[in-house]
């Protein structure tokens, strides 16, 4: 008996070993095994079994050395299987990823989450809403069944006391829970708190920021099938757990649960898949729970609990200011409304706290050359360059400064010094128009509107500093800054209980993007900043300033949120994008200009010629230009597929002829 291999190390052609004796009766395809391989031994997959060997193989067959420690999950290579062929990937590509992480060394700067005081969860005494949840679940956890849970809190209703119970109980009884964040900094922040308030249960987190010795220590307990809380954002999906009992996604409705990098699998879609062949219960917590979830619980039934009431505190009032209206046209600065800076005195005169959100780092949003209109941008990406101003020592003794203004690509990091001359007309400096507004230049307004006030900033600029970072939120919670500027940074997984205001600055900009759900989106993020104010405190305002009024700024107010998405959900179900159907997207990308233009035509061709034959009843639209079709020299093109049902936007591109294709081709499915 033979066997066919591919190594984990990257090397992409099979191999042919011999099947030991103590292997023979073994079905050994989607094991992982050790191989001799010249002076050395490596880990490889079986892909397949032979009783012969192929023709033309007449070279000596070294044997297979043992199997590779793995865990002994049954349900792992067809949850694998499952995947690849959503996304059309080689499962190989999951072996070879999750090795890959384990085995890669530490080259990653330590994130350290702010230091919290402990708390003694069991003397917490669950609301009656908390109890009703916990009384559901817990019995689908002690026998085992496929119970998609979907819990709406509103933001301060302690949904994590929900979670912390349930997870005592499953490891209570042997069993592992993974529990899944849209993002590695909300991760290491929840894995805090639990080993924080649960220091007797094994938290360990399994993202790009885990060093390799908790990396080890975690494959060691799924080898020993350990009871463990596994934390993180993608990779706890694709990890074998052989006792997995509960799996928890917080914040269900982000979008960063779809990877960035190709494939661009959705984390939460697969937690579901999982969570069903496995037969074991998911439950989806969030304030602001997605129209897909939302659409789930009325059509196939999953479970819907309301947490109405805050843990503490009560509900902020909610005040819209229209800035392109008369009554603001009087105002210090274009960017500071009246109403937000009175706020903003009175929050400071007193003693509070106040956070001010834009969803915009750097200083500004592009230089503009005013003659003759020419914009900085970057030439490796089809975005215009963000102007940042940094702080560079330039004595011995580190006590001085000076601003340097830097223009910077905020998709491939080029940067360069802000020129003097126009690169097109040459005209001078002076003649630059710096359009836009981003934190940076906001702490510096804010700074000159209120000298005596201590002012922080929190956006990616400032949180990749991990320990400066740690410093800013300590500060911050013991009241010692007055006004956080930030973008989505700090819009979730902090409890600042001082914060007694929330000034939102340009709320209707995320409404502009091309993408059908532009107003699920920017409403979301809407209700979970202002869900910052008033954790702790009676009484807290929101001031949401926007260009221009949009229907959803009526439901900024979350008590009213599924308002919003009854509406939502009839529009989108009059014009089929989902989740009253299928969207998915054919990325093709190269740095050939000609080459992706000549195959996104190609494909589209092919697509309405198989569509049409077959009678699918696919839409296809494109090819088109994405928002920013270049990045680092990558040219892209998108060719949109919508149908009813995903089976047939699969058929269609399964049938595709790919042989003369040159570009890269990826297939995006859009949740």
């Amino acid at each position: 008996m033979f066997a066919v291999v591919r190594l984990l190390n990257g090397f992409e052609k099979t191999l042919w070993y011999k099947v030991p004796d103590a292997l023979l009766t073994r079905n050994l395809v989607g094991s992982v095994v050790r191989v001799p391989l010249q002076n050395r031994k490596e880990s490889a997959l079986v892909i397949r079994q032979a009783a012969m060997l192929d023709r033309g193989i007449d070279f000596k067959i070294k044997e297979i050395i043992d199997l590779e420690g793995f865990p002994g999950d049954v349900n792992f290579n067809a949850f694998i299987e499952k995947i690849a062929q959503f996304y059309f990937i080689d499962s190989f590509h999951f072996y070879q990823r999750i090795r890959n992480f384990l085995h890669e060394s530490d080259d990653v700067d330590e994130l350290i989450p702010p230091d919290y005081q402990p708390s003694d969860s069991d003397r917490i005494i669950l609301t009656d809403e908390q109890q009703v949840v916990v009384d559901y679940v817990a019995p689908h956890i002690t026998n085992p069944t496929y119970t998609p849970v979907l819990v709406h809190g509103v933001t301060g209703s302690g949904k994590t006391e929900i979670y912390k119970r349930l997870i005592s109980q499953a490891i209570g009884e042997k069993k592992t829970v993974l529990l899944i964040l849209p993002e590695v900094s909300l991760s290491l922040q929840f894995q805090h708190v639990l080993q924080r308030q649960l220091p007797t249960i094994p938290i360990v987190g399994f993202h790009s920021a885990t060093k390799i010795a908790e990396k080890r220590m975690l494959w060691q307990s799924l080898l020993d099938q350990k009871p463990i809380v596994i934390i993180g954002v993608h990779l706890p999906m694709l990890l074998p757990i052989a006792n997995l009992g509960l799996i928890i996604v917080d914040e269900e409705h982000e979008q960063g649960f779809q990877e960035k990098k190709h494939p661009k699998i959705n984390s939460k879609e697969i937690a579901l898949w999982r969570a069903s062949m496995y037969k074991i219960p998911i439950i989806l917590g969030s304030a602001t729970p997605s129209l897909q979830s939302l659409a789930n619980v009325e059509r196939h039934g999953w479970k819907f609990f309301q947490i109405k009431r805050r843990f503490a505190g009560a509900f902020p009032d909610i005040q819209k200011v229209i800035l392109m209206g008369s009554n603001n046209r009087r105002r210090d600065v274009f960017w500071v409304s009246r109403e937000l800076e009175t706020a903003v005195r009175d929050c400071l005169a007193r003693k509070e706290q106040a956070m001010i959100y834009l969803n915009r780092r750097g200083y500004s949003f592009f230089v503009q050359c005013k003659p003759c209109g020419f914009i900085f941008a970057c030439p490796h990406c089809s975005v215009s360059l963000t102007l940042h101003v940094s702080k560079q020592r330039i004595n011995k003794n580190n006590q001085q400064a000076h601003e340097q203004t830097l223009l910077r690509c905020h998709y491939c990091d080029f940067n360069q010094a802000l020129p003097t001359q126009c690169t097109s007309c040459k005209a001078d400096e002076k003649h630059f128009l710096k359009k836009g507004i981003g934190t940076q230049q906001l702490v510096q307004i804010f700074k000159e509107l209120f000298p005596h006030a201590s002012i922080e900033r929190a956006d990616l600029d400032s949180t990749s500093k991990k320990r400066a970072w740690q410093k800013t939120v300590e500060l911050f919670e013991q009241g010692k800054i007055d006004i956080l500027i930030g973008t989505q940074t700090i819009t979730k997984g902090y409890n600042f209980p001082g914060v007694t205001l929330v000034g939102i600055l340009w709320a209707d900009l995320n409404l502009h993007f091309p993408v059908f759900n532009a107003s699920e989106t920017t409403l979301q993020q809407l209700i979970q900043v202002a869900g910052r104010a008033g954790r702790a405190r009676s009484q807290s305002k929101v001031i949401v300033q926007v260009m221009h009024d949009h229907p959803i700024f009526n439901y900024v107010n979350e008590q009213r949120y599924l308002d919003f998405c009854k509406q939502e959900l009839e529009v989108r179900n009059e014009i089929g994008y989902p989740p009253f159907g299928r969207l998915v997207h054919l990325e093709l990308k190269t740095k050939n200009v000609g080459h992706v233009e000549r195959d996104a035509e190609h494909l589209c061709d092919q697509l309405r010629a198989i569509n049409e034959e077959r009678d699918l009843k696919v839409t296809i639209l494109g090819p088109s230009f994405p928002a920013v079709y270049k990045i680092q020299n990558y040219e892209m093109r998108h060719i949109f597929l919508r149908a009813k049902a995903y089976t047939p936007i699969h058929e269609l591109i399964d049938s595709l002829d790919t042989t003369l294709i040159q570009s890269d081709l990826y297939v995006v499915v859009n949740s």
